[in-house]
């Protein structure tokens, strides 16, 4: 991907096919298949695609053109590896939540302590 000089952060359509060497059309096209690519647009209408919207599209060319994916696998894999990076979080909201409850649990206790 090529880095501009002053860093946006939104970048056109036709910015975005500069970068990734994709064809606007093929952009527009993925972004029917693939559920994950959904730049915004702004209010002429224009898509608006963020520096994640970009990495995704970097992914999607490397399952596509390098590793050889069928647009069904890719959407797979992307699946796949969406659900494996939330592991840790999920594990982390989970330990989060137990020790919510153990606080509570300490503060119902204290509240018939003091009533």
């Amino acid at each position: 991907m090529k880095a501009y000089p002053n860093e946006k952060f939104y970048h056109s359509i036709s910015e975005v096919a500069e970068m990734t060497g994709i064809k606007p059309y093929v952009l527009r096209f993925w972004e029917k298949e693939f559920t994950l690519l959904r730049p915004k647009k702004n209010k002429a209408g224009n898509r608006c695609y963020r520096k994640r919207d970009i990495e995704l599209i970097n992914q999607i060319k490397h399952l596509l053109y390098e590793e050889g994916y069928t647009i069904e696998g890719a959407k797979s894999k992307l699946k796949n590896l969406r659900q494996n990076d939330l592991g840790p979080m999920l594990a982390e909201k989970m330990r989060l939540e137990k020790f919510l409850a153990e606080i509570k649990k300490e503060i119902s206790a204290l509240l018939e302590v003091l009533s």
